[in-house]
């Protein structure tokens, strides 16, 4: 034993010296360690010289070689490799994409990098400052420290505008109140940057298009007093006239169908074109119906010019999805009189397509199966920038183990969609957003066939409206949303088995809901430089709540109604999605999530329909638990008497989630999470005893722990999760927590708990 003991030793210390890296320097050089950088000030506090200090410390090049638990695995993979022969194969992979060069110390400039220091500084308001630095060197390392003297900060005394009566200079005067030149304020050429870049916005807004923020001049004045500067902000002499005055919009002209290889267009024939409203369209083919213009451009005849209102303009072309590629320009036709031409040069996307898909998948039932997609698209199915699409679906899912063994499910489906680019609504919707709003309608048929058992048909038809407020803020609304679902081919199997259980009994019940369905979705996670982000998501669901009040729906008073022969579903369904996302450094990330919702059956009905209902479970949610199989409450699966429905699901939900991330090395990320939930019923049933929501709930959360790893593959992350439980709520009460069974080495635990995950994507 000790033999393997010391055996194991020896391999591990030789690794670890291996994955120091240092075998890649080369003889006589020293491998840059990093560099120290120290803040020497008596006016600035403890928490500012280190804000100094991070920001300094990012200036520093290069940087040195990545480190992971004190060791170098970049660099060992680098020397690993050696040189290779040609520029492919796996040993070029290995030294260039997983491997990294040594960073050594003569690429390391020491005055180069210690003027920078002075220059952040003195950029900032450190007028007086100086640097010095030294080497330490250690075996085959070399470290640099860096000490930075810095004197009392210059603060802002006063900020001057343009006073002359010039237009420019008064419409420039005009922008002050927003300045972000604040008086007391500590000096910083960033944000003097920014001020030209504000004012010039501001100018681009009220028709100044040849203005730019080069033509700003910010004067600084350090001898007005101790440790205070004055600004004065002017507008340089030699700024062109053509800057100097705002421009409004005369002709604007639309080529519809451009081709920079085949367009040429006389002046005199673009302008015998009869004019549509106060546009000259260029369509001899008339591939577009000039309404759509009404609501993309934004610009008229007479208009100022206005940069929000150009790139509005230009964003709604692209957004209409119709064209590939979307030009503009602007000319000058009358500079006495200070006028603008426009032209929008529109290159037309290919407008039909024909796609054919096919899928292979598994599932945690052990289903196997194969889906076949055929699928149509449109582009101007109304020469109006509508979509069509319209696709036709086959699958079948069979089982390749004993359980259920048979009972194979065939299906077959089409769906039709038409989106148009602007809402249409007896009423007026205007909207000054980038993106288009749109109306959708959606029609949709699946037959389903289990075979042995029965067959379901399912229609669903919705028709509603989706526009973007803002970037981070999007609506949704289906202003009617009706789905119907019968069985038929109901077999005498299935119809004894439903004798015995009242729960597989649901599938003989004909379903109809209609209503509206609105959801609100915030996020601002695009957003990569922030370090706390967000998302949410909220869904309220109602169905026939109009219909059954004007009715009398009352199933409990025997007053149960009916809408061609079928009763319908009235529910009110709620459900949440936050998401909270903490940013450590560009390596390190935390990732939390809070769901939950309720679904709540009255007047016409005593419970929710099985598919508005709610499920947890899988690899987006609970991942120690296999899909749908988790509750309802204490209610356990395993002793459930359904021989056919593995899927458990509820009418309240509560999860939550918090992932660790980090980059471990080149495409490869790794992830630490705990997940915790579960689903319960509002109204106790015979066939799921335990599954009722009580106040003793709490006592009721799965918690499921795991580590897994992602591969960013560009075109998408493939993620593998082992998951876990160490919280079972079906298990008796004071043996729910499992932590302490955890055992990796015991193969009949691996067995039944551990729970693999493939999916596309992270899970929140």
């Amino acid at each position: 034993m000790n033999r393997y003991l010391s055996f194991i030793i020896f391999v591990l210390a030789t690794s670890i010296t291996s994955c120091s890296g240092l075998k890649a320097v080369p003889e006589g050089s020293y491998l840059y360690s990093g560099s120290k950088i120290q803040v020497l000030s008596d006016s600035l506090s403890k928490g500012n010289r280190k804000g100094l200090q991070a920001n300094l410390n990012d200036l520093l090049r290069p940087k040195p070689n990545k480190k992971f638990l004190g060791m170098r695995p970049k660099l060992f993979f680098y020397h690993l490799a050696g040189e290779p022969k040609k520029e492919k194969g796996f040993r070029f992979w290995l030294r260039n994409k997983v491997g990294e060069a040594p960073v050594l110390m003569e690429q390391f400039d020491l005055k180069y990098n210690a003027e920078l220091l002075d220059n952040y500084a003195e950029n900032r308001g450190f007028f007086n400052v100086s640097t010095t630095f030294d080497t330490v060197q250690k075996k085959k390392t070399a470290a640099v420290n860096y000490q930075v003297n810095v004197k009392q900060q210059f603060l802002i005394r006063l900020v001057t505008f343009p006073s002359d009566t010039t237009v420019l200079a008064r419409e420039i005067a005009k922008t002050q109140a927003g300045s972000l030149l604040k008086m007391g304020n500590p000096y910083n050429l960033e944000t003097i940057k920014q001020e030209r870049v504000r004012i010039d916005n501001e100018l681009k807004n009220k028709g100044y298009y040849f203005f730019n923020p080069d033509y700003l001049l910010i004067q600084a004045d350090s001898t007005v007093g101790r440790n205070l500067v004055d600004l004065n902000l002017k507008v340089k002499q030699e700024t062109p006239d053509l800057a100097r005055y705002p421009f409004t919009i005369d002709k604007i002209v639309v080529f519809a169908d451009y081709n920079v290889r085949r367009n040429r267009y006389k002046k005199e024939d673009i302008l015998a074109i009869p004019p549509y409203k106060n546009f000259i369209i260029v369509d001899p083919k008339q591939k577009f119906k000039n309404h759509i213009y009404d609501r993309t451009l934004y610009f008229d005849k007479g208009d100022l010019y206005n940069r929000n209102d150009h790139n509005l303009s230009l964003n709604r072309l692209v957004n209409l999805g119709v064209f590939k590629f979307v030009k503009n320009q602007f000319y000058v036709t009358d500079s006495t009189n200070h006028v603008l031409a426009t032209t929008y040069m529109l290159t037309p996307t290919d407008m039909k397509s024909l796609r054919f898909e096919t899928t292979g998948k598994t599932n945690s039932a052990s289903y196997t199966g194969f889906e076949v997609n055929l699928n149509w698209r449109h582009r101007n199915f109304f020469k109006g920038a509508e979509l069509f699409t319209f696709s036709a679906y086959t699958g079948l899912d069979f089982q390749l183990g004993k359980k259920n063994k048979g009972y194979d499910v065939y299906r077959f489906g089409t769906e039709a969609n038409l989106v148009w680019p602007r809402i249409i609504a007896p009423f007026k919707f205007s909207s000054s957003s980038w993106f288009v709003p749109k109306t959708k309608l959606t029609i949709s048929h699946e037959y389903q066939f289990r075979k042995q058992l029965y067959a379901l048909n399912s229609f669903n038809a919705s028709f509603g409206y989706g526009w973007k407020e803002t970037i981070e803020k999007e609506h949704e609304l289906k202003v009617l949303d009706v789905s119907y679902v019968s069985p038929s081919h109901v077999t005498e199997q299935f119809l004894e088995r439903t004798q015995e259980n009242e729960y597989d009994a649901r599938i003989l019940k004909k379903q109809l809901t209609f209503g509206p369905i609105y959801s609100y979705t915030f996020t601002n996670t695009m957003k990569t430089t922030k370090k706390h982000t967000f998302y949410y998501k909220g869904m309220l669901d109602l169905s026939a709540n109009i219909t059954g009040l004007v009715m009398g729906a009352n199933k409990e008073k025997d007053k149960e109604k009916y809408i061609f022969g079928v009763p319908f579903s009235q529910y009110a369904k709620i459900d949440n999605d936050f998401r909270y996302y903490y940013k450590i450094d560009d390596r390190q990330s935390f990732a939390t999530r809070i769901a939950g919702g309720i679904a709540y059956p009255y007047g016409n009905s005593d419970e929710v329909p099985f598919v508005k209902q709610f499920f947890v479970g899988g690899t987006n949610s609970i991942r120690a638990f296999r899909t749908r199989t988790l509750g309802p409450g204490s209610f356990n699966p395993n002793e459930s008497t359904s021989k056919f429905l593995l899927e458990q699901s509820g009418d309240i939900k509560l999860e939550a989630s918090v992932e660790y991330r980090a980059k471990l090395f080149s495409i490869v990320s790794g992830a630490l999470f705990l997940d915790a939930g579960n689903v319960w019923l509002l109204n106790a049933n015979d066939a799921r005893p335990g599954g009722e929501f009580t106040k003793d709930f709490y006592k009721e959360i799965a918690v499921g722990a795991g580590f897994g790893l992602r591969f960013d593959v560009s075109i998408l992350i493939l993620r593998l999760d082992l998951a876990f439980p160490i919280r079972v709520p079906y298990y008796p009460e004071n043996e729910r927590w499992t932590y302490d069974k955890v055992d990796f080495g015991d193969k009949q635990w691996r067995k039944d708990n551990l729970i693999l995950n493939i999916a596309i994507g992270y899970p929140f």
